[in-house]
């Protein structure tokens, strides 16, 4: 067990850094005709991943890349102590059925689209309090199955605003480790590897806002907060960081945080990047605001941050996944939209 400093109200130094030994991500083929489609691990054609609904097709999606994960590290499931995994459907549906064939210890979590920094804020936990050594981390969506769960099935055809984003149809997987990976693993480059050195906690943040279909806006506010405690409990400034990525507030939620920012005079332009606009290509793609759901964040985590902090062309990254806490019920009750965002500080470590 490791001594760790908290910082603040809600941050986390780790006095030993977890490490991040592989890392997989599975899309299918509208991810793949976006700006990072060479960067994912594989692509399906079939949306339905070759199951009968949905939602199985999810628990398929997620289950591969859990796989695909250990497959690339050379690992199995008696190697992974703990899985923290989750997803945007009722009881995390796809994650139970997901999880089922893998034989690990699993604990199931809903942060909506922040999900990938909750089982991966979790998954630290665990570890440094000596839980095992080693954690996957996953988390997936569809975009068939969420707009089924909260807005119309497909064959309903409604339209769309432009403040509305496209659920990404993917999933991405971490394992974490105590240990620095090995020269054999995929997240091993020269010297160099990514790990987690600290955590920012999100706090449940409600503007009162009830449009699900500016999604954006509603979890904008979770992120500033979270950003700016970050800054605030480990001392650093937006220059510390090579790049802060939010999860998916897409072009309008990206205009509201740095407005937000703007007003406690931190000034994230120059650095900041999200998710739900670096993977689709809106003018070819019509994805109007940009991506969201849990894969979103996942994958381009996997796939495209992850190789460049270990490459060292990142030395440090905030990775600020963003969630839209509404339920069905909630929403079709007239509740307001609450928001949340976690913060996972990641480095490019020498070994």
């Amino acid at each position: 067990m490791s001594r760790n400093l908290r910082l603040g109200a809600s941050s986390i130094a780790f006095s030993k850094p977890l490490y991040i030994e592989s890392a997989a991500s599975i899309v299918s083929q509208k991810e793949a005709d976006g700006p990072l489609g060479d960067f994912f691990d594989l692509v399906c054609e079939d949306p339905m991943f070759g199951c009968d609904t949905w939602e199985s097709a999810e628990s398929t999606l997620q289950k591969e890349t859990a796989t695909l994960a250990m497959n690339k590290a050379g690992l199995n499931s008696e190697d992974i102590h703990l899985m923290f995994a989750g997803d945007l459907l009722a009881q995390t549906a796809a994650t139970c059925f997901g999880s089922a064939g893998l034989g690990i210890p699993f604990y199931g979590l809903y942060g909506a689209c922040s999900t990938m920094g909750e089982s991966l804020s979790l998954g630290c936990l665990a570890l440094t309090a000596g839980f095992g050594t080693r954690v996957l981390c996953a988390t997936s969506s569809h975009f068939a199955s969420a707009e089924k769960e909260f807005r119309f099935p497909l064959g309903y055809g409604n339209q769309r605003p432009f403040s509305a984003t496209w659920t990404v149809t993917g999933s991405g997987a971490c394992i974490l480790n105590t240990a620095p990976p090995g020269e054999k693993s995929p997240l091993h480059s020269g010297n160099g590897c990514a790990a987690i050195t600290g955590l920012t906690a999100g706090r449940v943040m409600d503007y009162g806002l009830k449009d699900s279909m500016n999604m954006g806006g509603c979890m904008a506010p979770a992120a500033c907060d979270t950003i700016a405690r970050n800054f605030s409990d480990f001392g650093r400034k937006p220059s510390d960081y090579d790049a802060v990525f939010t999860g998916d507030l897409g072009s309008i939620g990206q205009k509201i945080l740095l407005d937000l920012l703007s007003e406690q005079n931190i000034q994230l332009s120059p650095i900041h990047k999200d998710c739900g606009i670096l993977i689709y290509d809106n003018p070819s793609q019509d994805t109007h605001a940009g991506g969201s759901g849990c894969g979103c964040s996942a994958v381009v985590l996997a796939s495209y941050i992850l190789p460049k902090v270990v490459s060292g062309e990142w030395k440090r990254i905030l990775f600020v996944p963003t969630g839209a806490l509404l339920s069905k019920v909630s929403f079709n009750e007239g509740d307001s939209i609450p928001g949340i965002a976690h913060g996972v500080v990641i480095e490019h470590m020498e070994v």
